[in-house]
């Protein structure tokens, strides 16, 4: 009997479950996929983020080249997951209005640039619309996805068709190697990268209410900072949030922050109080995502000591977009495991 190649995809978070997913599609019947992880779904650890996460789509203007590659990647996304939300109810995600409130809009919200209002719905709100303190809004169709239910039912999908896990927590990328007799393609979905200097945390704190809502909110504060309400679909509550906190590796939850958050929500969109004028409180979250300056890495390295005859594709550092990009990030993954494009380096870190 020939002997099986096997394709080992490190990280079971949305960038592993769905690169791993798309990869299992594209192999031949001698070919494993393998993916290796330290933490799966339903497993709870402040740096693994994706089954914890509120996770929608909200557009912003692509001004740049790695915008613009984000967007594209984007349009991936919300296109399988409208098909996905048709046909596979059990999957957690639902189609929504989406509301953008901005109390300093750049100028790049407001001359719709980069694509901003290409998207399903696209208004911009009247001054009568927005709440309190904000002066430029928009209305849009997009998605919400109740995670720790979508992570799961990816996971599932991955092992009823042939997929193979392992717990185990690598030291290097380049250990993935031997987690079997005959691999040349390891998948890096690792996260924080194996030692990228490029690569930190962004601390993020929110708060899951069980309130219900029939909406998903983003509004830009004037301070700078962000608030958010995310519908979970299933019954699962409303993701409350939030914070973005560069390179702080702080684990516990600030009771302080969380009452900031719930009061600028409150404020900005008070239907979502119960009635008795509060948030039914289920818990607090707080997750460690890895950020990547310079934006996600996507491309592959050739290693080996004699020929670089090995590959690894790298797919890791989205930040807080790993939802957003994440079905477009592992179209171009199965790509380049299989050559349709090339993007070949020697290591650079």
């Amino acid at each position: 009997m020939p002997k099986k190649e096997t394709i080992v995809v490190v990280g079971a978070g949305i960038l592993g479950l769905t690169s791993a997913l798309r990869i299992q599609e594209r192999a031949d019947s001698k070919t494993e996929i393998l993916i290796v992880a330290r933490e799966f779904p339903s497993d709870r650890s402040i740096d693994y983020a994706s089954p914890w996460a509120g996770a929608h789509y909200r557009p912003i203007p692509a001004t740049t080249p790695q915008d613009i590659k984000e967007h594209a990647l984007s349009r991936v996304t919300y296109q399988l997951l409208k098909q996905e939300a048709a046909v596979e109810p059990a999957a957690g995600i639902i189609f929504l209005d989406g509301f953008d409130y901005l109390q300093t809009p750049s100028d790049a919200y407001v001359e719709l640039r980069g694509g901003y209002a290409e998207i399903d719905g696209f208004r911009l709100l009247e001054k009568a619309e927005l709440p309190e303190g904000s002066v430029w809004g928009a209305k849009y169709r997009t998605w919400c996805l109740n995670s720790p239910v979508y992570c799961a039912h990816l996971l599932r999908k991955f092992v009823l068709k042939g997929g193979k896990t392992k717990r185990h927590r690598l030291n290097s990328i380049e250990e993935a190697f031997s987690m079997a007799s005959d691999i040349n393609t390891v998948v890096n979905c690792s996260g924080f990268g194996f030692g990228d200097p490029n690569v930190f945390t962004t601390r993020g704190q929110t708060c899951l209410v069980s309130n219900p809502c029939d909406r998903t909110i983003t509004q830009q504060n004037s301070d700078g900072s962000w608030s958010f309400v995310i519908p979970r679909p299933l019954h699962g509550g409303t993701i409350v949030g939030g914070t973005k906190e560069p390179n702080d590796w702080t684990s516990e939850v600030s009771l302080e922050t969380r009452d900031v958050i719930l009061q600028r929500v409150a404020t900005m969109f008070p239907q979502i109080l119960n009635a008795e004028g509060k948030f039914d409180v289920v818990e607090d979250i707080v997750g460690r995502r890895p950020t990547r300056r310079g934006g996600l890495r996507l491309e592959v390295e050739w290693v080996g000591e004699a020929d670089a005859s090995r590959k690894i594709v790298h797919a890791y550092g989205a930040g807080g977009r790993g939802y957003e990009l994440s079905w477009g990030v592992a179209k171009e993954v199965v790509e380049l495991v299989y050559g349709d494009k090339t993007s070949k380096m020697k290591s650079s870190l």
